[in-house]
């Protein structure tokens, strides 16, 4: 299974971006997908998630009201689309997916099967 993200870039603060990630594979029930976000000298972090069966989504606190995880089922692709982008947003963002059955440790990376390469996005203030 492969991954391809896209939709990184550069934006003041305030600005909007929308990531993409398409997998190479039909994605159905029981898949999780999700993206994480990595800044300079952190560790990577969960930003939201989404679960195929039942449409549910995740979300980390600092995103939530600001970024909408949504999928094409028929594309089996994930999208992220982030509004009122602030400096701190500031990371590569990597989107992950697995065919488990995941709830409890959505938010784990190590619960992931399959990554993608990772999209870079510098907010500047």
């Amino acid at each position: 299974v492969q991954l391809q993200a896209s939709g990184g870039g550069s934006v003041q603060a305030g600005g909007s971006l929308t990531l993409s990630c398409a997998a190479s594979v039909r994605t159905g029930s029981g898949w999780t997908m999700a993206w994480f976000r990595q800044a300079p000298g952190k560790e990577r972090e969960f930003v939201a998630g989404f679960r195929w069966s039942g449409g549910y989504t995740y979300y980390t606190d600092s995103v939530k009201g600001r970024f909408t995880i949504s999928r094409d089922n028929a594309k089996s692709t994930l999208y992220l689309q982030m509004n009122s982008l602030q400096p701190e947003d500031t990371a590569v963002y990597y989107c992950a997916a697995t065919s488990r059955g995941i709830l409890s440790t959505l938010r784990i990376p190590s619960s992931y099967l399959y990554w993608g390469q990772g999209t870079l996005v510098t907010v500047s203030s």
